[in-house]
């Protein structure tokens, strides 16, 4: 067997390299194109590996990955860092419970506040905290080390080509499966 990434760590007994898989795969499933296997395999097990990467990123921080979504929606939405309820659950694909229960838990942590607007009394704020600003700025740094790290070897021309490349999959993806950027169901 060759020493490849995917073999290295604890599931390195668990889990074939992707040349073992695809071979398992071309084996059941005859008409199975290697290279296309290869590339979605190879995405699928890296963002898999980041996710777990960000996770424990998040994790140092006190932070769950529900809550980093929250953070990242608040600051997307621009300065003063504030949404409605509604329109968080709507940006991250939430039932309004499964949103109240979020937001419940990030007011008791200080990373959000919630207040009626004042110009609308019916309507609720939520609003990012100095605290949850903080906390989303030290995981930009730990993220931004960890991709860093993750994209040394190539040069700067490689990663303006594979950040092309990837925006044209997420395109197509994007166009064949409009409802995708949402959840299944609710994470919390």
């Amino acid at each position: 067997m060759s020493d490849t990434p995917e073999q290295s760590g604890p599931q390195a007994l668990q889990e074939p390299t992707l040349d073992e898989q695809i071979a398992a795969y071309q084996r059941e499933y005859r008409e199975l194109d290697p290279q296309v296997e290869k590339v979605v395999s190879a995405l699928g097990r890296l963002n898999r590996r980041m996710n777990v990467a960000y996770g424990r990123q998040l994790a140092d921080l006190g932070i769950s990955n529900a809550e980093w979504e929250v953070l990242k929606t608040l600051v997307l939405a621009g300065a003063p860092y504030r949404l409605g309820p509604g329109e968080l659950a709507k940006r991250l694909g939430l039932t309004p419970a499964a949103m109240t229960h979020r937001i419940d838990r990030m007011a008791g942590e200080g990373l959000v506040t919630r207040d009626r607007d004042e110009t609308n009394r019916v309507r609720v704020i939520v609003e990012l905290t100095d605290e949850g600003r903080s906390k989303w700025l030290e995981a930009m740094r730990m993220a931004t080390g960890f991709e860093e790290d993750l994209l040394q070897d190539l040069t700067s021309d490689e990663r303006g080509v594979l950040g092309e490349m990837l925006i044209r999959l997420l395109r197509r993806v994007e166009h064949t499966q409009p409802d995708a950027g949402g959840r299944l169901q609710d994470l919390d």
